[in-house]
């Protein structure tokens, strides 16, 4: 094999396999490393598998309250989720996307090496033993989950208590007690799955509120639709130690808690992976992330970065957005990537999505805006489903009405948040939100109508 390439990619995550599709396809010679698993974490252990159980909790749930849907179930207590398929289910749409990926790699002709990589200078890396050049690298290497420096954490995790993401994916059976640490997505997605399916869930949070990324409005609903939900929420905790199977922590009032549980999830964050990068002259950052400007170039000529370790949003789409915006570079079309304009998601029940400032950032900055919320349980498709607990909120800029943000609260906000990101993208405004003709019955009218309130004159309330 002629070991000199084109672009050489670190990685086969979402960041890494787009990159290394869209290099071939602009016709360069293409090698992407991986010494794990094809798709990376989001394909194998995060996003993708994380979906599928959170499905199967929905149906669980949907069962358990046919009765309002006018469905008669005579005897709930025969109804009961069935673990081991579920944890079937899931690794056969894992299994089926991952070979996808590797489908899709070799049909673009990117050559494919597995192994660990280690780099010798900015145009050289070394992986098995073999040496490989090229004249743009890209790193793609990704994250992993944070654990907690305190007494018997290490212990607690050798002996399979404390858990990350990843083994809370594939657990020997629901647990009766799960703790959650970190009110973050992470954990709020994993107590919306394991809360649904009957779990005892408490989660543990360090600042006094969860979700703190998210616009007040959101966060607030959020919060109140857990706890009616019955998921357990403390706030502005200290996390003392672990023995045994028990937390120890103080609580806001400075009163110790000893909190016996089945499992604790610890969801702190991620942290980059560096390993095999740490000499060749590049610029880290304070959180250990490698540093890159807009175009995802680092300080060093033809040395790219993308993905979670650069460690600006650790989303599986920014990462392909930047595999794409680097080889944009690299074939001299000048391109950046805007984050302003990326939209962030949290499978939660419900959904949550965002895009842009929030009201308190856009306050902070001195922006001067307008905001509308429009509350679902005044859409007649939200009525006709049963799922009327959110709603859409949007900011814009008075003069003329160019969309500063947008947050959304309901079943599929995730789906709904790309027609505002889309009008964002091209400059749109309120007013082409309002005069675009949404299909009724759908959640997407909300939309429009939150438009329609930002003009002055709402339709539906």
């Amino acid at each position: 094999m002629d070991n000199k390439f084109d672009v050489i990619i670190v990685g086969a995550g979402p960041g890494g396999y787009v990159c290394a599709i869209k290099a071939a396809q602009e016709g360069l010679k293409t090698l992407i490393v991986e010494k794990e698993y094809y798709g990376g974490v989001c394909l194998n252990v995060g996003c993708i598998p994380t979906k599928a159980l959170l499905k199967g909790a929905k149906v669980y749930d949907m069962i358990q309250h046919a009765d309002m849907y006018g469905i008669d179930i005579k005897n709930l207590t025969d109804v009961a989720p069935n673990w081991v398929k579920m944890q079937e289910r899931k690794a056969k749409v894992v299994d089926q996307l991952t070979k996808g990926v590797e489908y899709l790699l070799k049909k673009n002709k990117v050559t494919l090496v597995k192994g660990e990589a280690k780099a010798l200078d900015k145009n050289t890396i070394e992986v098995n033993g073999n040496k490989y050049t090229c004249d743009n690298l890209i790193i793609a290497t990704g994250s992993v989950s944070r654990n907690l420096p305190l007494p018997g954490f290490d212990k607690a995790t050798a002996d399979g208590f404390v858990i990350s993401s990843t083994e809370a994916l594939s657990l020997p059976q629901i647990p009766k007690k799960l703790a959650v640490i970190g009110g973050g997505v992470i954990g709020v997605e994993f107590a919306c799955l394991y809360r649904r399916l009957g779990t005892e869930v408490t989660i543990l949070q360090g600042l006094d509120t969860i979700l703190e990324m998210l616009d007040k409005d959101v966060r607030e609903e959020m919060t109140k639709l857990l706890i009616k939900n019955k998921v357990k929420i403390e706030t502005s905790v200290k996390i003392k130690e672990i023995k045994g199977k028990t937390i120890i922590y103080d609580n806001k009032d400075g009163q110790e808690v000893k909190l016996a549980t089945d499992y604790c999830l610890v969801s702190v964050g991620r942290a980059p992976v560096l390993t095999g990068f740490e000499n060749i002259g590049l610029n880290i950052g304070e959180r250990k992330n490698i540093e890159v400007n807009d175009q995802c170039q680092t300080n060093l000529p033809g040395v790219y970065a993308i993905g979670d370790v650069v460690g600006k949003a650790m989303l599986a789409h920014v990462a392909s957005a930047q595999g794409i915006v680097a080889i944009n570079n690299i074939k001299g079309y000048q391109d950046k990537i805007e984050y302003n304009k990326i939209p962030s998601c949290i499978y939660s029940h419900p959904e949550v999505a965002m895009v842009g400032l929030t009201e308190e950032q856009a306050i902070k900055q001195n922006i001067q805006y307008k905001a509308f919320k429009f509350p679902l349980k005044a859409n007649g498709k939200a009525l006709a489903d049963g799922e009327t607990d959110g709603f859409v909120k949007i900011l814009c800029e008075p003069k003329y009405g160019e969309i500063l943000g947008a947050h959304i609260i309901c079943a599929t906000a995730t789906d709904m948040i790309s027609e505002i990101t889309l009008c964002m993208e091209i400059e749109g405004t309120i007013y082409d939100l309002a005069k675009a003709v949404h299909p009724h019955p759908t959640l997407s009218e909300i939309i429009m109508e939150v438009a329609h309130g930002l003009e002055g004159h709402p339709i539906g309330i």
